[in-house]
C-alpha cells in the first residue's frame, strides 16, 4: 500500500486511524475522527462555555488543533483522553482570557475546611439532588466544579485527571478533596436556603 492509498474505515481503531492519516494525510481518516469525536467535543464545550454559538466555533477550533497537531499525539494516553485534555484546556483558556481572571488553575491553593473522611465526602456528593447538585456547581469555584465532574461525570482516574490538567496525582488528590470540602459547604448553604 503507497503512502497516498491508506485505507481509513469506520470502526478502525483510533490508533490505526490516526497512523494512517500521519502517513497518507488522507483526509478520510480525520473525517472519521472528527465524525467519531465532534459530538463528544462540542458536548464538553457547551456544559464548560455555556453557550451554543461558542460551543460551535470552540468544536471547529479545537479539531482544527488536533488536525495541525495529530503528530504531537504520542500515544502514552488514549486518544480520547487527549482530545478531552485538548478540549478542556481550549475551554478553560477561553474562559480565562473573557473574565480576565487570571490562571484559575494556580498552584497557590486557598486554605480549604478538612473532610473528615473522603468516603463520607463521597457519600454525600453521590447522594445529593439534582437541583441541590446544581446549585452547588454553580457556587463553588470553576476548578473546582470541573474536577468534580470530570472525577464523577466523566469517571476520568486521578491519573487521567493529572495528564488533563499538567498536574502530579498528588496534587489532583489534594485538588479533588479541597473541591469536595468546599462542596459540602456549598451544599449546607444550599439546604439552609430551602429549608
Amino acid at each position: 500500500m503507497s503512502a497516498k492509498t491508506a485505507v481509513c474505515k469506520k470502526g478502525m481503531p483510533d490508533l490505526e486511524l490516526i497512523r494512517n492519516f500521519l502517513k497518507s494525510r488522507a483526509n478520510p481518516c480525520f473525517d472519521i475522527i472528527y465524525e467519531k469525536y465532534a459530538a463528544k467535543v462540542y458536548s464538553k464545550c457547551i456544559a464548560l462555555l455555556k453557550d451554543e454559538a461558542m460551543a460551535k466555533d470552540a468544536t471547529q477550533e479545537i479539531f482544527m488543533k488536533v488536525f495541525l497537531n495529530l503528530s504531537k499525539f504520542g500515544e502514552r494516553a488514549q486518544f480520547s483522553t487527549w482530545l478531552y485534555s485538548i478540549t478542556y484546556n481550549y475551554c478553560i483558556d477561553f474562559l480565562r482570557k473573557k473574565n480576565r481572571r487570571g490562571n484559575i488553575f494556580s498552584d497557590d491553593m486557598e486554605r480549604a475546611p478538612d473532610v473528615e473522611d473522603d468516603e463520607v465526602s463521597d457519600k454525600v456528593l453521590l447522594e445529593m439532588k439534582v437541583d441541590h447538585l446544581r446549585k452547588v456547581l454553580e457556587m463553588i469555584p470553576p476548578d473546582d466544579k470541573y474536577v468534580l465532574l470530570m472525577k464523577y461525570q466523566e469517571d476520568l482516574s486521578i491519573k487521567e485527571i493529572a495528564d488533563v490538567l499538567e498536574k502530579s496525582e498528588s496534587a489532583i488528590k489534594m485538588k479533588i478533596k479541597r473541591a469536595k470540602a468546599k462542596a459540602q459547604v456549598a451544599l449546607r448553604e444550599v439546604e439552609e436556603v430551602l429549608n
